[in-house]
């Protein structure tokens, strides 16, 4: 929003000379940013002076009329300059800006030769200086009002300062000159004059016109006046145009431009009505389905049940608190008018104008609320505007429609801004900094602040206390960081998390995050079966994107559609992995309760409405696709299989502090994996999730490679990381010896390996298994597994004898637990 700031010194007495860099702090210290303070000067560089026309020239022969004038600017000899303008005769005093001088818009002005003659400047309109809009002629000042040569910018109005701010969108208030004058008074601890108590005209009990409202929450105040008689020719005064074309307003006529500068002056958002165009009386309600209104930017719309109207007999002919229709704008020859002022809901303001995306300048003050005591005073400006440049009879008659509910009292505790703010404020400093934003202040402890009818923001205890501080001076508050209140650091919890994911990372595995949202056609993708839990999702009410309401599951859909966007892009050999939350719901019947916002809910209202809250365990899964290892001179690459999962799966459990004897990997068939190529992985006899190739048809569907691979684990469902024990290092030497046993193929490795653990004993330091070999010549339906195993005891060195007891213990208990014997025995 731009102001002139000698419009802002009508209401606030600001110092002689105001420093642009010290307005800048003392607005930026109030809580309002500041985008640009201009002085109107310097926008024109160069001689701009006052001339006088001592002759003129018609020149002919040319598709226009153009004049050769010879100016006195104050120098020995006369400016010879050429003009098109016809406005102006000789003897009159206009404004010359001299060669070497520029316009506004970067136009540099020189001496150069056109239509014949030499033109040394150029004589000036008001547009041209960026006045006003008038291109019809140049300026002609008052005769005899000023000497040639002298400074033309204080004669015009360009000796003025605009400062352009930006406001945020809870103070409505600053959105007009009233509300910066007042911010500039607390600023400079100066007198304020408000607008806003200017004496009105009192209600009549007989109106000027006949209106009605339907809708008291939509329209809680509807005030009108009547002025028939004005001169439709009568232009805005000079002054007006200019202060609304610095505050970036478009002028259109006096009527319009009255309403625009009472908005801008008081913030209160006006409209006018030719009086001979309306058809009966008003009726301010909502629009009714179906019906259409053509607003003054000529755009036809379809209204909406939630916008408000303004309807006469013909219908609707304004989108009420937004814009006006075409069929009752003023026109250039309206002499009868209606003004009026009311006061809308800002929520139907805001919701309206982002519905037909129309953010007129009086929707984006209404939406921010505006003061509702305001419509008779701002009435009685616009009458007294209008009547002074156009004449005309005002209709004594007054309308003023009031279910305005006053300001709710808020109780706040003495100490309560000391407490959040870390200043001690005293009661009565905080009742005197209220006292200044225009509260009333009573009672003791607590102290009841009745907030003023501008300031619809102020509806809690904190939001006084933020008015405290900020007119407090945010400078007072003093730097110092919060204490750091006694805590364990990381929970068990998140250390899991950042451990698992820095293991995965640091096996070759990119983390990705995915949104977490899925379409209802993922689980048909995944193959999952009907009774499938995974199945039932959380419907979201109001989705980021139609295709995707639902909240995933399972990690998997979202992680393999990020997997095949990096194959679209060109990657081949992908190894991703995703943590996060995935949304199990309960399959509740009844609604959760209403929770209001004036009080906390019951525990019986919380119970029930955590109820159908739905679980949300973290999960953690992996997915790969093409070469693990990569092809080079040294050989060929190996491709990823299923039991690149089930390690990543290992890794994470590792990381996470499971030993491998409590983790169990057994085949499973589980969707979306390949029925002979899944592994469910159990610790502590615990199903925490599944691993392995995944199905054909789900490759399928989704459009990925043969063999992808995948695993998804449910890490809150791992047992707490144990206590980790030191063991003693022994210093004595390592027992190394192979076994391979036949099992039959349908027996998992991870058995056989459980079964020599425990046979071995307690010499046994280590198993590995490092070769897995099936032929034709071994048997059908036969593999063979060989193993490494290292014994080593801890206070001597294991004879051959003791080695080969402990190994022949380990294979018998092999043998007896899976049928394992061993090869080549």
């Amino acid at each position: 929003m731009k102001l002139s700031l000698s419009w802002l010194r009508e209401y606030v007495e600001l110092p002689a000379a105001v420093d642009a860099a010290e307005l800048e702090r003392k607005l930026v210290d109030l809580g309002i940013e500041v985008e640009s303070i201009v002085d109107q000067a310097a926008t024109i560089k160069g001689d701009l002076v006052v001339g006088r026309v001592l002759e003129i020239e018609e020149l002919t022969g040319f598709k226009k009329p153009i004049r050769f004038c010879r100016v006195d600017v104050g120098n020995p000899a006369p400016q010879e300059i050429v003009c098109g303008a016809r406005n102006f005769a000789v003897g009159d005093l206009v404004v010359v800006i001299l060669p070497g001088g520029e316009l506004p818009g970067g136009f540099t002005i020189g001496a150069r030769k056109t239509y014949g003659r030499q033109s040394n400047g150029m004589i000036c309109s008001a547009a041209e200086l960026g006045l006003s809009g008038d291109h019809d002629g140049i300026i002609v000042l008052p005769p005899d009002s000023h000497t040639p040569g002298t400074d033309a910018r204080p004669v015009v109005g360009l000796d003025d300062v605009i400062v352009e701010v930006e406001i945020t969108p809870d103070r409505g208030y600053q959105m007009s000159v009233r509300g910066i004058a007042r911010e500039l008074a607390y600023a400079y601890a100066t007198a304020y004059t408000d607008p806003g108590r200017a004496p009105f005209a009192a209600v009549t009990a007989e109106p000027p016109y006949d209106v009605r409202i339907e809708d008291t929450v939509g329209c809680d105040r509807f005030a009108a006046r009547v002025v028939r008689g004005i001169d439709p020719s009568a232009p805005s005064p000079e002054w007006m145009q200019r202060r609304l074309i610095a505050a970036g307003v478009r002028t259109i006529s006096l009527a319009v431009d009255i309403t625009n500068y009472v908005m801008l002056e008081l913030g209160q958002p006006m409209h006018v009505f030719d009086l001979n165009l309306l058809r009966g009386g008003l009726v301010v309600r909502r629009a009714r389905p179906g019906e259409k209104l053509t607003t003054l930017d000529g755009v036809a719309r379809v209204l909406d049940a939630e916008d408000m109207v303004i309807c006469d007999d013909s219908g609707p002919i304004s989108l009420a608190a937004v814009m006006g229709g075409e069929t009752s704008e003023v026109q250039p020859g309206t002499v009868d008018v209606l003004l009026e002022a009311a006061h809308w809901d800002p929520v139907m303001v805001g919701r309206t104008a982002r519905r037909h995306k129309l953010f007129s300048e009086a929707a984006k003050r209404w939406e921010r609320g505006v003061d509702p005591q305001l419509p008779l005073v701002a009435l009685q400006r616009a009458v007294e505007l209008l009547t002074a440049h156009a004449g005309g009879t005002v209709d004594p008659r007054v309308l003023d429609i009031d279910h305005v509910v006053p300001p709710v009292p808020v109780h706040l505790p003495s100490d309560l801004a000391a407490r959040r703010i870390g200043v001690p404020y005293e009661a009565e400093r905080v009742t005197e900094l209220l006292g200044q934003v225009g509260c009333t202040v009573t009672g003791a402890e607590p102290l009841e602040v009745t907030p003023p009818t501008w300031r619809p923001d102020l509806v809690a205890g904190i939001d006084l206390v933020e008015e405290v501080a900020r007119l407090g001076g945010y400078d007072a508050i003093p730097s110092v960081l919060p204490p750091a209140r006694g805590g364990r650091g990381l929970t068990e919890q998140q250390v899991r998390r950042r451990t698992v994911g820095r293991a995965l990372a640091e096996n070759g595995y990119v983390e990705v995050l995915s949104y977490p949202f899925v379409a209802p056609a993922s689980a048909d993708q995944l193959g999952l079966p009907a009774d499938d839990p995974r199945r039932s999702a959380v419907k979201l009410t109001n989705p980021l994107s139609e295709q995707e309401p639902l909240l995933r599951t399972s990690l998997l859909p979202p992680l393999l559609a990020t997997l095949k966007r990096n194959l679209g892009r060109g990657e081949r050999d992908l190894a991703l992995y995703e943590t996060g939350t995935v949304f199990l719901p309960h399959l509740a019947t009844t609604a959760p309760p209403p929770l209001g916002v004036d009080h906390g809910p019951s525990d019986e209202d919380w119970t029930a409405a955590n109820a159908i809250v739905p679980d949300q365990p973290w999960h953690l899964a992996a997915a790969l696709t093409g070469d693990v290892s990569p092809a080079g001179w040294w050989g060929a690459g190996r491709p990823a299989t299923w039991s690149d999962a089930i390690e990543a799966a290992r890794i994470a459990l590792a990381a996470a502090g499971l030993t491998p004897d409590r983790i169990t990997i057994e085949a499973a068939d589980h969707a979306p994996w390949h029925p002979g190529r899944c592994a469910a992985i159990s610790v502590d006899g615990t199903l925490v999730g599944h691993a392995g190739e995944l199905h054909p048809a789900v490759l399928s569907a989704l459009d990925l490679p043969k063999r992808t691979c995948a695993m998804e684990l449910d890490l809150d469902a791992l047992p707490a990381r144990p206590v980790t024990q030191a063991t003693k290092i022994s210093t004595f030497p390592p027992a190394l010896i192979d076994v391979a046993l036949v099992v039959e193929s349908t027996v998992p490795a991870a058995k056989v390996e459980a079964a020599l653990v425990a046979g071995a004993g307690d010499l046994l330091e280590s198993v590995r298994l490092f070769d897995v070999y099936a032929s034709a010549q071994l048997g059908e339906g036969l593999k063979s597994l060989a193993y490494k195993l290292t014994f080593r005891a801890p206070d001597r060195t294991l004879t051959v004898e003791e080695a080969v007891a402990a190994r022949d213990a380990a294979v018998a208990s092999a043998a007896e637990r899976t049928g394992a014997a061993l090869r080549g025995a």
